[in-house]
């Protein structure tokens, strides 16, 4: 019996990562120094699990963005528009402009495009594809990687994309043909990377095939079925692990059951049921080997040693110990690195924190089912087990976990609770009236740049070195100073700006009962973007108001209208570490009481717009369409409790980050928000075609500003963007904004960007009077 790790987080215990590869884009480090801190990391994860004594340890887990574009470098499938910087920069430049987009030394490159990672908050980069594409070993990464362990005398299992994959997380940028015909073409780059793997002594390979998990049609499956022959025909020495996570294989069971691999991991977390279709197939023989998913590599809950042990001893019966695994879910990419490190018991109270594993603590997991699994007699296993039972029991009856009142709250929902006073176009009628804004009416996603500045005072108050009262000064002038400044470049809506925040989610989190916090539960969402999700251990309730302070001030200071920024309860779910002692459901719907309450304070306060940000509900879609309607009906039930308390005069704003919204388009009308902001710069106005086709009746703001790059959109960019939009949409229901918050960002571009996008509605505007006057 082994211990298999799938992946292990790649950022360091404190963010090394995040803090070097920053450097590197501001020219503090070179690249050897930012290399070092990636070689550092690497020993670091590999020592620590061959410490730990996991057979299975993973290579090419690494990366310095993201994985999927280590593997567009690796196949050399670089977009045109950014292979001509190959001649001036280092391929650690081509790679991140890929990543980040280049303005700089007379190039003007964008970004690939960015989605979520299946129903992750892991961001990856989508490739791009052109019916004459080509391919190449570009790079060597992963064979550089193995040959790296290998030094240290660790023999890995290298951790590839799997090419099908790969090409259905792509993208065509041109018609006439389909990306997964491009498979002949790379199949003989992936072999060469194979040779080089099996010449430099793996013996493994963990192919990653989560495109497994969806609802697949013929051209995917024989897709697959290719690329697994032709491997097992060339390399029958080399032992092929195909791996999904994330849900089960599904309809796709019987084909995977019958593909000539070595193994089959299994995610058993999110999906138990799997293990006996595969036991009772008369596909499955028991000699390939199982590796079982028992260890959460989403979420900070302890494994129930007793409920994975049913598990194994189910599997024994077909299996033999030779040919099972022990495994995490899926990569621990998504855990934060150790709980050794949470040491603040006013964050983290120590009765809450010993239910908790982070992957450290997975890792070790790993290793005592394995023993509990061999040496079910011995001492060390029977104390083991015995703990661990105590905690559970301890967990369960809890007082710190169950508000009677909340639940009551929840149970006695009814479906007026759900539902605004009137239907959108006599709301709007009143909106009009009560705002009077002009045609494309701009404005922001709500926040503005966290500085340096901004996060040591934070910092400062938290370790106590300064008084609320002088914290709330800076806070004061820093709201000032931005409402000031979007005044005097003519923004029609404002925003308070967010200085007060650290994070959308763990702000609120900090505000509700319910949450607990980590000091250094750090996960990578994309880049050098890193997120510390709170934790929900208990009933979620408000006991007083979170942000009608700072919105209320700044309002104080313009007549403009100020809009109310909130996170949604669905996102407020999906970027937390969930309670799994109770349906999610339930836990979102006492979220949206609390923001609903919150609501109310607002609009009572004078507030009149509020928006209420849902860049998750996409993203929380269960992977087979099967599953999708439970879902969404208390996903979008949970939105319109939050949001259905007010007057019709109350706009009521909500924000989608990138997402494929064609799937689900009817769902997002049924939340009835008066106006909608997506990102749709990046896809160049693509993402509109959902709305369009589904004829979406309320207001759409998409993006015309790519945030997440540091170069600085151009006036003519974002009037062609417009101008994409008008010949799709109305253009009374288009706003102008950027595509999300403008947190990451540095003033001098955020300034620059915004006076560019306030230019350009008023460019539409008066074009929009001349053909009027036609």
């Amino acid at each position: 019996m082994k211990t298999n790790l799938l992946g292990y987080p790649r950022i360091g215990a404190n963010r090394a990562l995040k803090k070097a590869s920053e450097k590197y884009w501001q020219g503090a480090i070179s690249a050897e120094e930012l290399n070092q801190v990636g070689e550092g990391i690497r020993k670091e994860n590999w020592l620590l699990q061959q410490e730990v004594g996991i057979d299975m340890i993973p290579s090419n887990d690494f990366s310095f963005y993201d994985q999927v574009l280590d593997a567009t470098m690796t196949y050399g499938s670089i977009p045109k528009r950014i292979a001509g910087i190959k001649k001036n920069k280092s391929d650690l430049d081509l790679y991140f402009a890929m990543a980040r987009g280049l303005q700089q030394d007379g190039y003007d490159v964008t970004a690939l495009e960015m989605t979520k990672w299946f129903d992750t908050n892991y961001h990856f980069l989508v490739p791009e594809f052109t019916k004459d594409q080509s391919f190449e070993l570009y790079s060597t990464k992963a064979v550089d990687e193995f040959k790296e362990a290998l030094s240290l005398e660790i023999l890995t299992k290298p951790v590839l994309i799997s090419p099908v994959t790969y090409l259905f997380l792509g993208k065509e940028k041109e018609g006439g043909f389909h990306r997964m015909d491009l498979l002949d073409k790379l199949m003989p780059i992936f072999f060469e990377l194979l040779e080089q793997l099996i010449s430099a002594g793996a013996k493994y390979v963990q192919l990653d095939e989560p495109c497994l998990a969806l609802d697949l049609g013929d051209r995917e499956k024989n897709a697959v079925k290719k690329l697994y022959s032709n491997i097992a025909e060339k390399y029958p020495q080399l032992n092929i692990i195909l791996t999904n996570y994330f849900d089960c294989y599904g309809d796709n069971l019987e084909m995977v059951l019958q593909l000539p691999v070595s193994g089959l991991h299994l995610d058993l977390v999110r999906c138990h049921l799997q293990l006996d279709d595969i036991l009772k197939s008369p596909y499955f023989d028991g000699k390939k080997i199982l590796s079982l998913g028992l260890v959460d590599g989403r979420n900070v809950w302890m494994n129930n040693f007793e409920d994975s042990l049913v598990i194994v001893k189910n599997a024994l019966e077909k299996v033999n110990t030779d040919n099972l695994w022990i495994s995490g879910s899926c990569s621990f990419l998504h855990s934060p690195c150790d709980l050794d490190l949470e040491k603040n018991e006013e964050n983290l109270p120590g009765n809450i924190k010993q239910w908790l594993a982070f992957a450290k603590q997975k890792v070790k997991e790993l290793v005592v089912l394995k023993e509990l699994v061999l040496y079910p007699k011995s001492e060390w296993a029977i104390r083991n087990l015995e703990e661990n039972k105590r905690i559970f029991e301890a967990r369960k009856y809890s007082k710190s976990i169950h508000h009677p009142l909340t639940k009551n709250r929840v149970n006695k929902l009814s479906s007026k609770d759900s539902k605004r006073h009137n239907v959108f176009q006599i709301r709007r009628a009143k909106q009009v009236k009560k705002l009077n804004l002009p045609l494309y009416p701009t404005t922001t996603i709500g926040s503005f740049p966290q500085t340096q500045e901004v996060r040591s005072w934070r910092g400062r108050l938290k370790k106590k070195e300064i008084s609320l009262k002088e914290y709330n000064e800076f806070i004061k002038k820093e709201t000032e100073s931005t409402i000031s400044f979007q005044e005097d470049i003519g923004l029609d809506v404002l925003v308070h700006g967010e200085f007060e925040r650290n994070d959308m989610v763990e702000y609120f989190g900090e505000r509700l009962n319910g949450f607990a916090f980590s000091s250094y539960g750090w996960v990578q969402s994309y880049g050098s973007r890193c997120v510390k999700p709170p934790i929900i251990f208990g009933d979620v309730y408000r006991s007083k108001p979170m942000t009608v302070k700072w919105t209320s001030f700044a309002q104080s200071l313009t007549k403009k209208p100020v809009k109310g920024m909130l996170t949604g309860p669905v996102t407020i779910l999906q970027w937390s570490f969930v309670r799994n002692d109770q349906p999610r459901a339930t836990t979102c719907k006492q979220i949206a009481l609390a923001i609903r309450d919150e609501v109310k304070d607002l609009e009572q306060s004078g507030v009149n717009i509020i928006q209420i940000d849902e860049p998750a509900i996409r993203e929380g879609l269960p992977l087979r369409q099967e599953h999708w309607d439970s879902y969404l009906n208390w996903a979008v039930e949970s939105f319109r409790i939050s949001s259905s308390g007010v007057e019709d005069s109350t706009q009521i704003h909500t924000h989608m980050c990138y997402s494929e919204f064609n799937d689900i388009i009817k769902n997002i009308a049924d939340m009835d928000a008066d106006v909608i902001t997506i990102e749709t710069s990046r896809s160049e106005m693509e993402l509109l075609d959902a709305f369009v086709k589904f004829k979406y009746p309320n207001e759409i703001g998409p993006g015309v500003y790519d945030i997440h790059s540091a170069r600085i959109p151009t006036e003519k960019e974002m009037e062609l963007l417009l101008l994409k939009a008008t010949e799709l949409l109305p253009q009374e229901n288009i706003w102008v904004n950027p595509d999300c918050g403008l947190k990451t960002r540095d003033w001098p571009e955020t300034e620059s960007a915004l006076i560019n996008l306030v230019n350009v509605a008023k460019k539409m505007r008066t074009l929009s009077l001349a053909t009027s006057a036609e």
